[in-house]
């Protein structure tokens, strides 16, 4: 019946159109996130129910994961709602706090703020602990030994970390955390070797290089770095973001040469003979020893830093304060470690929240 395919069709099509229009919320999503649940609700895309929400993120694919970070963050009650549901659609039954991180931490990907990661990461340990009873005495370790295992991932496997973190460190680093009590060793070595041998797979949205992370700089543009084994001026060009200090020998460059990690460093305004404007990074704390940082050789081997300071000239004494002013405002603590420390002493004093 012509008439029949022809209705069959137009549903096809409307349906197609709708997917369409919803993917092109999500995209815009990276800038305007707050407004896409109004979007998805005014065009009678979804329901306004969180549940109805949280499946589309769940189960749509080819959303932007960032966004869906971004979004599921968020503080308001739909947001806050949208998360709990998005967590529930997750099954960890039997598996171990590895794998059930691995499926957690690829459906999206983990916004900056340490709020926001603070309400994920405790949705994901009480799910966790729903789907697994006997595996921890409370949702508290396994927030922690959550946390313990993002941060060993990153130990074991950036370049940029020089004391990687042993088995015995790790097992010593999470004593007492199953209210006052340890969990078994047999337990974190295997936690650890998983880790160890396969680093967590990161969403990346924009084809597996590092451009997100400089979408919304804190800061860019040309400086000169003094570096190499003779002392030489080489423009490069700077962005500041998320606490680290990248460089990169062209603008239209995907990777940087060179990342500097900004966590216990400082800045500061420097005279240097002959060449004005220049400022330096430096660690106040131990001004001998290497700053942990990394390269791109030109041959593609990623190094280790050799400095123990890093000098910048800019082109004015404006441009020098502002990027002074700029790097000041970004170094800061690691927020896992805020976050880790507080829930800790919680439970190693096993004393209830007031």
């Amino acid at each position: 019946n012509l008439s029949l395919d022809l209705q069959k069709l137009k549903l096809e099509i409307d349906k197609v159109m709708a997917e369409i229009r919803i993917f092109e919320s999500f995209e815009r999503s990276i800038t305007t996130e707050k407004d896409d649940e109004i979007y998805l609700v005014e065009n009678k895309l979804l329901d306004g129910r969180a549940q109805s929400i949280a499946e589309f993120l769940y189960k749509e694919e080819g959303l932007n994961k960032t966004a869906i970070g971004e979004f599921l963050g968020e503080r308001e009650e739909l947001h806050l709602q949208t998360l709990k549901a998005f967590v529930d659609l997750h099954e960890f039954s039997d598996l171990n706090l590895v794998q059930a991180l691995r499926q957690f931490l690829w459906s999206f990907r983990l916004p900056g703020e340490a709020q926001k990661i603070d309400r994920m990461m405790e949705a994901f340990a009480t799910r966790y602990c729903d789907c697994n009873a006997n595996v921890f005495q409370s949702t508290d370790t396994c927030y922690i030994l959550s946390f313990a295992i993002i941060m060993l991932n990153t130990s074991l496997h950036n370049p940029c970390v020089k004391d990687k973190t042993t088995l015995d460190r790790f097992i010593s680093m999470n004593r007492g955390i199953n209210n006052g009590g340890n969990l078994e060793d047999d337990l974190l070595s295997k936690l650890y070797e998983s880790i160890h041998s396969e680093p967590f797979k990161i969403p990346e949205d924009d084809g597996n290089d590092l451009t997100h992370t400089f979408f919304n700089p804190d800061r860019e543009g040309w400086l000169l770095k003094l570096g190499g084994r003779v002392k030489t001026w080489k423009r490069r060009w700077f962005i500041l973001t998320d606490n680290c200090l990248y460089y990169f020998e062209f603008t239209t460059d995907k990777e940087p040469r060179g990342i500097i990690p900004l966590e216990n460093l400082c800045v500061r305004e420097i005279p240097y003979p002959r060449k004005p404007f220049c400022l330096e990074l430096y660690n106040p704390n131990c001004p001998r020893q290497k700053i942990k940082a990394c390269k791109t050789e030109t041959d593609g081997r990623v190094v280790e830093g050799k400095h123990q300071s890093y000098t910048i000239s800019a082109s004015s004494a404006e441009e020098r304060d502002s990027w002074i002013d700029a790097i000041r405002a970004s170094v800061t603590k690691d927020p896992f470690y805020d976050l880790v420390s507080v829930r800790k002493k919680k439970v190693i004093n096993h004393t209830p929240e007031g």
